[in-house]
């Protein structure tokens, strides 16, 4: 069976991924000091459809760079980077609540040159995200509650199915960065958001499964519109009075 045929049956082990990736490092990476392998297919959580998260690092960049390959039939997203700008895109990760490449270097799989700065770095992460990310600033928050609270008038007004269902799209990632980061837990994306809510309340994952679920089968907004309230609620209410948001001085085109 080649790795192709691996792949596309679903049955890649985390132990082919991590010499996937050793073989990726060796060819088209020699230049770089070590690599951090990561993601679902390195914790076993891997689907047919899942690629390696490929963190690799180098003495020194022009500027880091993020490049999707597939080798021997598996996707690889690769991040290409040095310690500097590492540092500098999970100092974002952390400020934006959202851990991604804080998470891969956490949780990764050292390969390459056991460089004592690898383990450093990855001690490093590991405390950050760990001690989870800062308190929602008042501007951001309240940013947050205004787009859910307009969102929430809309899904209230008499409208078209179709148009119910979008709005219902857009909102869910909204309430669910709310729930999280008023909670001081890490946000996520898409599929990660129902793992992280479990994570963090059961009960509230439920809420949003149920909720949501119903909106989407049937278009009936009741128990969001609940949903959303109470966690509106936690955060101060509705928000839409008092909204003023200052554009930069530089943002126009002279004539």
């Amino acid at each position: 069976m080649t790795s192709k045929d691996v792949w596309e049956h679903g049955v890649i082990s985390s132990e082919q991924a991590l010499t996937i990736a050793g073989e990726l490092l060796d060819t088209h990476y020699p230049e770089a000091s070590f690599a951090y392998a990561a993601g679902s297919i390195m914790r076993g959580e891997g689907t047919h459809l899942s690629d390696i998260d490929f963190v690799v690092v180098f003495d020194h960049l022009e500027a880091a760079c993020r490049e999707s390959r597939v080798y021997k039939g598996v996707p690889v997203e690769v991040f290409n980077h040095d310690p500097e700008t590492l540092g500098w895109f999970i100092n974002d990760d952390v400020e934006r609540g959202q851990p991604g490449l804080l998470s891969m270097v956490a949780e990764g799989v050292i390969i390459g040159h056991r460089n004592p700065l690898a383990e450093q770095l990855q001690r490093e992460a590991k405390v950050r995200l760990e001690q989870g990310p800062p308190p929602l600033s008042t501007a951001a928050l309240n940013t947050l509650r205004y787009d859910i609270t307009d969102a929430l008038d809309d899904l209230q007004g008499d409208r078209p199915l179709v148009e119910t269902l979008a709005i219902g799209a857009v909102l869910y990632p909204k309430l669910a960065e709310l729930a999280l980061r008023g909670r001081h837990r890490w946000n996520g994306a898409t599929k990660w958001l129902p793992r992280l809510l479990s994570k963090v309340d059961a009960d509230l994952a439920v809420k949003f499964d149920t909720s949501f679920r119903t909106l989407f089968t049937s278009g009936a907004v009741g128990p969001v519109v609940a949903l959303v309230e109470e966690e509106l609620s936690r955060q101060g209410g509705r928000y839409f009075d008092g909204d003023r948001r200052l554009a930069p001085a530089s943002w126009r085109i002279a004539r």
